[in-house]
């Protein structure tokens, strides 16, 4: 797994993304900075990869999973209920390519509003 850091306004958290495609295009263009869109408990924002939906693609994530959404070339963080969940787990609005997970408690990103700007990064 390759090590990486999210930083939104004032949070800073560290992640993992997985081995899939996605993950790995993400990784090479990294360094990515963007402005920050909330949907609900979702962090989200366009970023410069592009990637089809991978077979394993889904809507329903878990609090801290990281996601590529196909549709709108953007990263997303899941930390609660969006306005597409029946419950308290985060739905995507369409499905997303799983990338991995936040290290640690995903809900510190609710201090991030939208219009934050957001910077994913290598971790050292």
């Amino acid at each position: 797994m390759s090590k990486i850091t999210i930083t939104a306004g004032s949070v800073a958290m560290d992640a993992e993304l997985n081995d899939s495609p996605t993950a790995h295009k993400i990784w090479q263009a990294l360094p990515i900075e963007g402005t920050a869109s909330t949907w609900g408990d979702e962090i989200y924002f366009e970023i410069p990869v592009q990637a089809e939906q991978e077979p394993d693609a889904r809507a329903e994530v878990d609090v801290g999973e990281l996601g590529y959404w196909p549709v709108g070339h953007a990263f997303c963080i899941f930390f609660g209920p969006t306005p597409a969940s029946a419950g308290d787990r985060p739905r995507a609005y369409s499905p997303v390519n799983v990338l991995g997970r936040v290290s640690g408690d995903a809900t510190q990103f609710r201090a991030a509003r939208g219009g934050t700007k957001i910077r994913i990064e290598r971790a050292d």
